[in-house]
Order: structure tokens, then C-alpha cells, then sequence
């Protein structure tokens, strides 16, 4: 491989030859998966940083981007470093909804008390990493549920793509009807970022599969380039929603950027939240984010290892107690700086597409999630629309591994199935993982097969039973 000489110090560090990779080609992956996890900085802050708590005391959308980017940089160095994967870590998606519209807006809590709940979260992870009790659970997983998660991945990053770029869009339920998404808007692309988003999948498609090195990179570029003209001929002056653009609009811009406001960075109170909600309440609170947060990159880092080829014959990463300790900090940093629990990425799979092996393309990252928040208006340029499409590309090759599950024998292929298809219907990885393992176990019992089942599993399957039923749960408990 060229750019990555044999015996350098980058080299054997990163075990880039060994992986089969290059210098070049981690720079390249180490963009594409950026460009592919930038949005959020832009959602992150609308989500976190709107919603006031019961003082009236609001995060604030600048503060939030900044502390967003600062803590996935960091985290995602941190990982490429110690844990040597193409795995980039930011807020997570799933758990920052929690935070805000659980822990802020129904429990009551003020942001520090919310976030020192996201800090003992990480904590707790940590230990279970330290303890090597997260390795056991990859270990006692099956195959089969394995290669369902990378499959629910591929599918459900597929489905991300569509939504975020509006080609699929949501019906209001004030529409009366029981179908619960449209493709684009009334069943057209009527909007120039649909165009926009229809051509960068033909164009990173043909790329990807006339297999240019770095075609998703040259995808991602171009479709930006195209956005750029689309807005500048098409767009409204003033930048209204007509143009139909989903997150950021895609123009030059003013300014380069400014000095990043870190204020948010240490507001945590970590014993709050058990004297405003009782000690049982805050317990089950933090219950909720361990789940979540355990299983939501566990299965991403099994789907992504298992598409990097990183992964042995068991799925099992090696160093993967590392890992996990490195990733559960994550949740710390996030919580600390008020930017919620940072975790592995799912959209890291767009790097990975274009070639990332190692975790030098996760440095590359990292540094550029760093410049970001002094640049914050120069990586706006990047539309969703023309990352999407790398989304979709790379769902349909995780697809790949459904070959590998029998569902011939519906106690393999029916905790698969629902494994898969709940991941994108449930927007949840945690889900589709927790869906699929009760199944699993509560199949293979009723045939009698229990004797085969690590008693893990028997575990984990209780655990996500209480998870789901956490409702009902916390309203008999008052």
C-alpha cells in the first residue's frame, strides 16, 4: 500500500499495513466519516440546547455546538489512539432525547442534575468495561443475533439517510391515515434537495461500485458542489424553507468562524437529581441510560467491526476491552461537558466504506471535529442531503451479512428478523438488540432448547424486560 511505509512509526502503531490499509486512505476515511457525522453539531444544540428546565435556564445553541464538537474531537482521538478503530464517538442521538425530554422536561430536573446523571451513567459503564462483564456479553451473544445487529445497522443508517434528507418524510398524524411515512413530499421528489439527494446516490452508487478509491469522499464533495449551484440559482435570498434544504443550507459563507463559547464545559451536579426525584427514581433514571448506552454501541461496534472485516469468526473485536473503556468514557466527557453521553457512531460506517481499517482515520476525525468549533460556518457548507446518500450506500453493504442466518429455523431467524427490522422502526439499535434477545430467549425455552443458552443472555433478556417496561415500573412505584 502506498503512503504507509512498513516499519514507520504510524505504521506499526496503527497496524495500517496489517489492516491492509494506507496513510492516504485513513485520511480519506478519517473526512468521509466527519463530513458523514457533522450534522451533529447542528442537531445536538436543538436538541439540548432549547429546552429550558424548570428554572427557565436554557443550555443555549451556541454553547451546546461548541461543547458537541469539543467532546466528540476529543473522545474520538481518544478512541483512535488507545482502542487503534475507525470508530468515531459523538453525543448520542438517541440518549440526548432522553436527557431533554425525559430528564429535563417530565422529571424536572435542572441540566447539572441531568448531566451528573449522564456522568455516574458513565462511570457505571466504565466499571462494567473494567470488570471485563461487557466483554462476556459480546462473547455469550450468537453468532446469528451478531450478524443480525450489523444487518439492523445497515438498515437502520439506510433509513436515517432517507429521513434526514427528506426523501422519506413523516406523516402528520392529523393526516388520518395509518401509514406512518411518505416517500418525499406527497409521494414526489418536489424539492431541489430531493434532487440533490438523488443524485448523490447515483453518483456515490456508480462510484462505489465501479470501486474508484474514494468514491464516497468524491461523492460526498461533488454533491456538495452540486448543492452549492442548486442554492445559489434555486434558494431564496432570504433562505427560506421552500428550497426544502433539512439542515444546513448549503452557500458560502460570511466568515470562517470565531471563538468557541466553552462555558457549559463542568456544570454538573452530580447528587442533584437523587434529592429532587428520590434516591429509587434517580436509580432507575440512571438504569435506563446504562441499557441504553451498553447495548446501543455494543451492537454499533460489532456492526461496524464485522463490515471493517476487523472482527474475528466469533464477531468479537480483539482489543475489545479497551475499547469498551475507552467508549464508555465517552459518556463522562459528554456529561461533564454538558454535550450528553458520547458514544460510538453508527455513521463511522461512511468511513468505513471509503477504506478506513485503522485508528488514524479516527485522529483525522477527531482533529477536524476540533477545528470545527472555531469553523462552525465552514462545515455548514456541507448539506445533509450530500451526506445521506454514503448512509444508504454503506446500509446496502451491510446487508451482506444477512447470508449468514438461517431463518430456515425460526429460533435463529425470528429473534434476527425482529432484531433487524426493529432497529429502524424503533430508531433504536438498543431496541432492535433488546427486541431480539427476549425473543431469542423465550423461543429457544419454549422448545426446550434452554440448556444452549449462556446464562448471559438470561440476564440481559431480564434487564431488557425491566427496560421496556420501565413505565408501568416507575407509576407502581409512585
Amino acid at each position: 500500500m502506498t503512503g504507509s511505509p512498513q516499519g514507520s512509526f504510524l505504521d506499526r502503531y496503527f497496524h495500517i499495513t496489517e489492516r491492509g490499509s494506507s496513510i492516504s486512505t485513513e485520511i480519506r476515511g478519517g473526512v468521509v466519516t466527519f463530513f458523514a457525522m457533522a450534522y451533529i453539531i447542528l442537531l445536538n444544540p436543538l436538541i439540548l440546547g432549547t429546552v429550558p428546565d424548570h428554572t427557565g435556564k436554557e443550555l443555549g445553541i451556541s454553547p451546546v455546538a461548541a461543547v458537541t464538537a469539543l467532546a466528540a474531537g476529543v473522545m474520538t482521538i481518544a478512541f483512535g489512539i488507545f482502542a487503534k478503530y475507525p470508530f468515531g464517538i459523538a453525543a448520542g442521538l438517541g440518549i440526548n432525547t432522553l436527557v431533554a425530554v425525559t430528564f429535563v422536561s417530565s422529571e424536572g430536573l435542572t441540566w447539572p442534575e441531568a448531566m451528573g446523571l449522564v456522568v455516574i451513567d458513565g462511570i457505571i459503564i466504565v466499571l462494567l468495561a473494567v470488570s471485563g462483564f461487557r466483554e462476556a456479553v459480546f462473547h455469550a451473544i450468537p453468532a446469528s443475533l451478531k450478524s443480525a445487529i450489523t444487518v439492523g445497522i445497515g438498515l437502520f443508517i439506510a433509513f436515517v439517510g432517507v429521513v434526514d434528507a427528506g426523501f422519506v418524510t413523516r406523516v402528520p398524524d392529523a393526516a388520518n391515515t395509518s401509514v406512518p411515512v411518505g416517500f418525499g413530499i406527497d409521494g414526489s421528489v418536489a424539492s431541489w434537495s430531493g434532487v440533490v439527494f438523488v443524485v448523490g446516490l447515483i453518483l456515490c452508487g456508480v462510484l462505489a461500485a465501479r470501486k474508484i478509491r474514494g468514491g464516497l469522499f468524491i461523492g460526498i464533495v461533488a454533491t456538495t458542489v452540486f448543492a452549492v449551484i442548486v442554492q445559489a440559482i434555486a434558494g431564496d435570498p432570504d433562505d427560506s424553507p421552500s428550497t426544502g434544504w433539512h439542515m444546513a443550507v448549503p452557500k458560502l459563507p460570511d466568515s470562517l468562524g470565531g471563538i468557541p463559547d466553552l462555558q457549559l464545559l463542568g456544570e454538573v451536579d452530580l447528587f442533584g437529581a437523587f434529592a429532587r426525584v428520590g434516591f429509587l427514581s434517580a436509580c432507575l433514571l440512571i438504569f435506563t441510560l446504562v441499557l441504553s448506552n451498553f447495548f446501543d454501541a455494543m451492537g454499533t461496534m460489532t456492526g461496524l467491526g464485522k463490515q471493517a472485516g476487523l472482527a474475528n469468526e466469533d464477531g468479537v473485536l480483539p482489543n475489545m476491552r479497551t475499547a469498551l473503556i475507552v467508549e464508555g468514557t465517552g459518556a463522562i466527557v459528554g456529561g461533564a461537558a454538558s454535550a450528553s453521553s458520547n458514544t460510538v457512531f453508527v455513521d463511522s460506517a461512511a468511513g468505513i466504506g471509503d477504506g478506513a481499517r485503522t485508528g488514524l482515520a479516527n485522529v483525522v476525525t477527531g482533529l477536524i471535529f476540533i477545528a470545527a468549533m472555531f469553523l462552525t460556518p465552514l462545515y455548514e457548507v456541507v448539506p445533509v442531503e450530500a451526506a445521506a446518500p454514503v448512509l444508504v450506500i454503506v446500509g446496502a453493504m451491510m446487508m451482506g451479512q444477512v447470508k449468514d442466518i438461517d431463518f430456515g429455523n425460526l429460533t435463529v431467524g425470528l429473534p434476527a428478523f425482529l432484531t433487524i427490522v426493529m432497529m429502524p422502526f424503533s430508531y433504536s439499535i438498543a431496541n432492535g438488540i433488546g427486541i431480539g434477545f427476549v425473543a431469542f430467549v423465550v423461543l429457544n425455552v419454549g422448545v426446550g432448547n434452554w440448556r444452549k443458552i449462556h446464562p448471559l443472555m438470561y440476564l440481559v433478556a431480564v434487564l431488557f424486560a425491566v427496560y421496556f417496561g420501565m413505565d408501568p415500573i416507575k407509576d407502581a412505584i409512585g
